[in-house]
């Protein structure tokens, strides 16, 4: 399976045409609607860090 969420299109090399699968769109969906969460998350995260290092700027 890919380390991505995209399914293996994102060009980002970790796929192989061994590892090429299909999803369904239930599944598509599903894959990126965690992605987003995922995003957000580390969104915030880096919002957190940066509130962070300007108070003790």
């Amino acid at each position: 399976m890919s380390d991505c969420a995209c399914g293996g299109s994102c060009g980002c090399g970790h796929h192989t045409e061994e590892s090429t699968m299909y999803l369904t769109r239930e599944e598509y969906i599903a894959r990126l609607e965690q992605y987003l969460l995922d995003l957000k998350a580390e969104v915030a995260a880096v919002e957190a860090e940066l509130a962070e290092l300007r108070q003790t700027a």
